[in-house]
């Protein structure tokens, strides 16, 4: 929407149909309602008009590739799993907080699962609440703090002081990789 909306800003140009392709295939949308968000606004068309799209004229449109794991690594276990470091803090409200913990993951496991990990080895600490939304799990609480619209506050997840582009259902931390999850304020 804000692409279509600042268009004029920009030089125009002839629409590369495998371009617009390529950027929804370089990321993983898992979420439904994030295909449907994305996919008008990449073909230039509504959403009804995408479905009947054809760019098989064009070519490189096959996603990228990856490379595969090492069956030696894997076979001698050294990248199945993976550690996130994971924080949650509050300094907004009520008696202020600030726990660390290290968890061990299966490679590919996502944020939330992370999170179930840490509430698994320490409840009292790291417990959390969700909400199913259409955009996938929302966090209401962590160690017992709600956000609230009241208050206008909510939790935000960063990774190196960045808010993070997607949300922990669909998210997966990488190796070594320091999540903050800190009671916020909008």
């Amino acid at each position: 929407q804000v692409l279509e909306a600042t268009k004029k800003f920009y030089a125009p140009r002839k629409w590369d149909c495998a371009q617009a392709f390529s950027v929804v295939y370089a990321h993983d949308y898992q979420q439904p309602m994030a295909i449907t968000q994305v996919l008008p606004a990449l073909v230039g068309k509504s959403y009804l008009d995408a479905a009947g799209l054809d760019c098989t004229a064009t070519k490189d449109m096959s996603p990228r590739q990856q490379s595969p794991l090492s069956p030696v690594l894997v076979r001698q276990g050294l990248l199945t799993h993976i550690h996130v470091n994971y924080t949650v803090t509050n300094t907004l409200q009520g008696k202020h907080f600030n726990y660390s913990i290290s968890v061990k993951v299966p490679r590919g496991s996502t944020l939330l699962r992370v999170m179930e990990v840490a509430a698994e080895e320490n409840a009292e600490t790291y417990s959390f609440t969700t909400e199913q939304t259409s955009w996938g799990p929302y966090v209401t609480s962590i160690h017992g703090l709600a956000g609230s619209t009241e208050d206008r506050t909510y939790w935000q997840f960063l990774s190196a002081g960045k808010p993070l582009d997607e949300g922990v259902g669909t998210y997966k931390p990488h190796d070594g990789e320091h999540i903050q999850a800190v009671f916020s304020t909008y």
